[in-house]
């Protein structure tokens, strides 16, 4: 280990990695082998150009604050040892650190995200307003990141492995029941439904269309008012009748209509 300078309570020195210790505090959970390959193949070429933050750990070990991907690559690359800036500071700090350094990249996944927020939140104290002033967010940002770690850890994951975004998450947040859940999400990923057709697929099933009647059934109240009107009919044809014009009716029916026809002779048959 060879020290560089020192400034303040901070020191750049080059550690050897198998003395460097990852953090717990970490919010990522995958990392991208394709990505750590092209970072190894630039740190071959270029070595690496920003230090990785560390502090003491304890027996002869320094631990992450920032920088595990770039430990990674250099080990990829076929380093012994890698620059770093070793920092003095608590644990709570050494954890908000990490944290808030990891959160402020963009290739963590929405749950990684969500996970570390949550973190902050509950092992450090620290509020939604605070952390969203620490990552320049909107309050209302962080409370959704939150909300969604209400989807299952199987639901989480099935959604990073299939490639669905933030907003079919957030979209399936809208179902409270988990079977329906994983029923709708099923859905989605083998159709390849976009956020748009999520929604519309979640909307059926929040709020289902009532089953169309069969034709009889429409018909039936319809029927029962036409009696009505039939017979209105029959009872002024016999009245007819009784005045002596002899009418009669002829009826016909399909299943669009009922037609009835009323013949009234013009001369009214002589009564001997």
């Amino acid at each position: 280990m060879f020290m560089m300078s020192r400034s303040g309570g901070r020191r750049l020195i080059t550690v050897p990695l198998n003395m460097i210790v990852p953090n717990p505090n970490q919010p990522r959970r995958v990392f991208d082998s394709e990505e750590l390959r092209g970072l190894a193949e630039s740190i071959k070429r270029n070595g690496i150009l920003q230090p990785v933050t560390v502090r003491q750990a304890g027996e002869g070990k320094y631990e992450i604050i920032a920088g595990e991907r770039r430990c990674r690559a250099a080990a990829i690359a076929g380093l012994k040892a890698v620059p770093c800036i070793v920092t003095e500071v608590d644990d709570k700090r050494s954890a908000v650190l990490s944290l808030i350094e990891n959160l402020q990249r963009s290739d963590l996944n929405c749950f990684e995200e969500a996970d570390g927020i949550a973190r902050l939140i509950n092992s450090w104290g620290i509020t939604q307003q605070e952390v969203a002033e620490r990552l320049g967010k909107a309050q209302s940002t962080i409370a959704n990141k939150l909300r969604l770690l209400r989807l299952t850890p199987t639901q989480r994951r099935r959604i990073i492995d299939a490639g669905l975004t933030e907003r079919h998450a957030r979209a399936l947040l809208r179902i409270l029941d988990d079977v329906q859940r994983d029923n709708a999400l099923e859905i989605i990923i083998n159709k390849g439904l976009n956020v748009s057709d999520t929604d519309k697929l979640i909307d059926e099933i929040l709020c289902p269309k009532p089953e169309p009647k069969s034709p009889a059934a429409r018909r039936t109240p319809i029927v029962r008012d036409l009696r009505l009107f039939i017979n209105t009919i029959s009872k002024a044809v016999d009245t007819m009748n009784q005045s002596g014009l002899n009418a009669r009716t002829a009826k016909s029916e399909t299943d669009e209509y009922i037609e009835y026809r009323v013949i009234i002779p013009k001369v009214s048959p002589k009564i001997s």
